[in-house]
């Protein structure tokens, strides 16, 4: 054989050689291994055991004693079926965030009964779709429980958990009809996500003009359609796990949107989480910078809205693995709340770490064990176990501990999964 043809023989069988280990190294997140991660099974815990702790709370959050345990609540019927809310109890309203966990919640558990009925009083009661509305399109954000709206404008975490659902609902039950065509439901609604142009009119709280849920330079969520205050975000709404599906099963006139916006996400986490504590704060601007709304100056700091970024950043990595900061990420994150001791650690900080207060809640303890999903570190169990020693939220604040506390067992139980059809590509 000629030297030079040796030569290029030998380079070539290098390179195939290094690309073959750099892709054994790499590891395969949970869309292309089929294996969602059981890290209930890591700390020892048995698998009849961890079913029967998912059933107990779902039984209990779903259709427990409706005085102090349920936050599901049966509403009648109508034409399209059965109906159902979920209650903030607290707040004394049902919430799009609440109805978009719930109906997420249903459609991981094989519940589609819970699923339709919630999608049912969503539609109903909360869908704006007048054509003249500042919110047509979407869905308000706060009603009480007899349909009628507090806030008309939306949420964009209620939306964007809503596609999902609905989505990953067409994969495991197939579509049915009107609002239980879920596929094109889902179609419809991340369509008027994406291009919804703006639209003035009168609302609850005065005349508005407001226009699509993202930023389409920035590629990133905004915190509010209303174009006064859509400059900002919230970094609890940034859901790129979300973002890779639609890139895959999303209109396809949008699924390079989507990719982007997977990135635009990761890379908004990187800036936005405190390079000490990895702490992000409630809102915050496109540049990542936190954001001390007028009305609500303390959303600068780590607060109620933020205790589920670490959720949504390490799911991602669980699901894709395509960027390997979210496990630094967690790492960090978790060294912090374990320096604060595991059973001392409250519920509100600034970014860099001062306590601000709020006694230790099971809502943070839920998210704080999803953040094993990415994080490396051997400490990642002790998460784990602190939230298997939480009881299931009751009373007063069993709401938002309930829906955060119950989603947690399904991602750390390796129950919470992407349910894509078989020619997502």
């Amino acid at each position: 054989m000629h030297a030079n043809a040796m030569r290029f023989c030998a380079f070539l069988f290098l390179t195939l050689g290094l690309c073959a280990r750099a892709a054994a190294e790499t590891p395969a997140g949970a869309i292309a291994s089929g294996v969602y991660p059981n890290l209930f099974a890591e700390a020892g815990y048995g698998a009849d055991e961890v079913q029967a702790k998912i059933d107990a709370a779902f039984n209990q959050l779903f259709h427990g004693d409706p005085a102090r345990q349920a936050v599901y609540y049966d509403a009648g019927t109508n034409a399209n079926g059965a109906l159902a809310y979920i209650h903030d109890v607290n707040s004394g309203d049902v919430r799009s965030e609440g109805m978009s966990y719930g109906m997420m919640i249903a459609v991981q558990m094989n519940r589609k009964r819970e699923f339709d009925a919630l999608w049912n009083w969503a539609m109903t009661f909360m869908y704006r779709a007048d054509p003249a509305h500042p919110a047509h399109g979407y869905f308000a954000w706060s009603m009480r429980t007899d349909g009628t709206p507090n806030d008309e404008m939306p949420a964009p975490d209620g939306e964007q958990y809503f596609a999902a659902a609905l989505y990953f609902a067409a994969a495991r039950w197939g579509d049915g009809d009107g609002i239980h065509a879920y596929r094109a439901q889902a179609d419809r609604l991340l369509t008027d996500v994406l291009h919804r142009k703006p639209i003035t009119g009168a609302t609850t709280h005065g005349t508005m003009t407001a226009a699509n849920l993202f930023d389409l330079d920035t590629r990133l969520v905004r915190f509010t359609p209303d174009l006064a205050n859509a400059q900002h975000t919230d970094a609890s709404y940034q859901l790129p796990a979300f973002y890779e599906a639609w890139a895959r099963v999303g209109p396809k006139q949008d699924r390079a949107f989507w990719k982007a916006a997977a990135r635009a996400s990761r890379n908004y986490f990187a800036a936005a989480a405190n390079p000490r504590t990895a702490l992000t704060p409630d809102y915050g601007n496109f540049d990542a910078t936190p954001w001390a709304a007028p009305w609500r100056p303390e959303s600068a700091d780590f607060r109620y809205d933020a205790w589920r970024s670490a959720m949504n950043w390490s799911v991602d990595w669980s699901w894709w693995a395509a960027d390997p900061r979210e496990v630094e990420r967690s790492n960090r994150l978790q060294a912090f709340f374990a320096a604060q001791g595991m059973d001392a650690y409250v519920s509100l900080y600034s970014l860099d770490g001062k306590p601000l207060g709020g006694g230790q809640t099971t809502g943070l303890v839920a998210m704080n064990a999803t953040a094993s999903l990415a994080a490396d570190d051997p400490r990642r169990l002790q998460f784990m176990r602190a939230l298997w020693q939480r009881p299931i939220p009751d009373g007063r604040q069993r709401y938002y501990d309930g829906m955060l506390y119950l989603m947690a067992l399904l991602h750390c139980s390796g129950q919470f999964r992407a349910w894509l059809p078989a020619d997502a590509g």
